[in-house]
């Protein structure tokens, strides 16, 4: 069976896995995603060994492909494993977790993080199964870790408001606030959100009471940013530029506007004429680079680099 049969038999299964949580059939749907994560690792074992040199993924974009080369700088040559293993263990977490089994869940998930890194809807819901284990330790650490890497709006709001929760209980209401100003920027819908800042509404912990400029200065006393990774709007735009010069504008429109959630219409418009600008400047080194070496190896195209051969055949 070539890759792309093994990778629609997969999804067709993933499908059917999924269609039997919405059923509520849970048990059901853990043993069949049990058979699937066995089959899954034999074969991991058999033809996609990591080495020094070399790592597999199962990046669904070739955005969180480009993303994680430019975010981890993993010096690595990068291999497709050709299959959704990262929706799979997703998958096999919920079923667990829906079935009671919160260790299970964690070790899914772990592998989920694994096989897709730059997805920071994993790394969140791993975190909360710590919390819900009581490892505050693992679950700030998660969260924090998506800081770096959220690609979504969503993600980062949700980081963000995680360590509101922290903030309060270590007894911190202005860096709380501080926390929370951060993440109503960010301008999503969210229901854990709203009832935070209503929660928050007219006390020490209200967004308001603090600035900007205090928001970063306390967020930072913590070790943490403000906002997005600039970093990741860049990669989103770079994809989004590349996505509508193949003609692909749905995908193109997608991470154009995740960049200007992440960071804002202004900033993302900033960062999108540094990339072109960038791009014109190495298009234009290119040209003089190439105009040099015609130069100096004669073009054969070029009159004055055959000696003038035209005059002489007309003499």
């Amino acid at each position: 069976m070539d890759q792309e049969q093994s990778q629609s038999t997969l999804t067709d299964s993933l499908e059917q896995a999924e269609g039997l949580i919405l059923q509520g059939q849970d048990d059901a749907a853990r043993e069949l995603l049990a058979r699937l994560a066995e089959d899954a690792e034999e074969y991991v074992d058999r033809n996609c060994a990591a080495t020094e040199s070399d790592q597999w993924f199962s990046f669904p974009t070739l955005f969180d492909r480009l993303c994680y080369r430019r975010v981890e700088r993993d010096p690595r040559t990068l291999h497709d494993v050709g299959e959704p293993l990262d929706r799979l263990y997703a998958d096999l977490a919920l079923a667990c977790v829906r079935t009671g089994d919160y260790n299970a869940g964690v070790e899914a998930l772990k592998q989920a993080v694994r096989w897709n890194p730059m997805n920071c809807g994993y790394r969140l819901d791993l975190a909360d199964l710590y919390r819900t284990n009581g490892d505050m330790q693992e679950y700030l650490a998660l969260t924090y870790s998506c800081f770096e890497r959220a690609s979504e709006a969503r993600h980062l709001a949700r980081a963000f408001l995680n360590f509101v929760g922290y903030f309060e209980a270590q007894d911190k209401p202005r860096t709380a606030a501080a926390a929370l100003r951060a993440a109503r920027r960010l301008e999503v819908k969210d229901s854990a959100l709203e009832a935070a800042l209503d929660q928050a509404a007219g006390t020490e912990r209200d967004p308001d009471s603090v600035t900007d400029k205090e928001t970063a200065d306390l967020l930072a006393e913590e070790g943490l940013p403000d906002g997005a990774n600039a970093e990741v709007a860049i990669c989103l735009l770079m994809c989004a530029q590349d996505a509508a010069a193949a003609g692909e504008r749905d995908v193109a429109t997608n991470l154009t506007l995740r960049a200007r959630d992440l960071v804002g219409e202004p900033a993302a418009m900033t960062l999108l004429q540094l990339i072109r600008d960038t791009d014109a400047e190495m298009a234009q080194e290119a040209a003089a680079s190439d105009s040099a070496d015609k130069s100096s190896t004669g073009d054969p195209s070029d009159p004055q680099a055959n000696g003038g051969a035209g005059d002489a055949q007309a003499n």
